[in-house]
């Protein structure tokens, strides 16, 4: 029972580690890695909710219904992973722009800096 369960206990300990990295780090590209984190708890919660114990992957093959996993979870969370790369992108690109302005990328500092 505990074993089934496994993922989705790792998908929210992952998930409280990256909410938590976001709340309590200065430095913005450690709050863009704890974010990342955070998504990558929330991929493997959608791919567990999708999976099927004992079934196979939902391709194009002469297996009965029953016996696939759910093919549309598997498309959210390609979703999610191509949505994620393009925030953490925009993001990282934010914080260039903020280090070239304000020469750090401590959240405190930029404050004191930009009042």
């Amino acid at each position: 029972m505990i074993l089934q369960n496994f993922p989705y206990f790792a998908a929210g300990i992952i998930i409280i580690i990256g909410i938590v990295i976001m709340v309590t780090q200065k430095k913005l590209i450690k709050i863009i890695m704890g974010l990342a984190l955070a998504e990558a708890g929330v991929n493997l919660f959608l791919v567990s909710t999708g999976y099927i114990y004992g079934s196979s992957a939902p391709i194009f093959t002469n297996a009965e219904p029953g016996t696939m996993s759910y093919p549309v979870v598997q498309a959210m969370t390609l979703t999610n992973i191509v949505i994620g790369i393009a925030t953490t992108a925009l993001l990282l690109s934010f914080v260039i722009i903020i280090y070239k302005k304000y020469g750090t990328a401590d959240v405190d500092e930029v404050r004191r800096l930009r009042g």
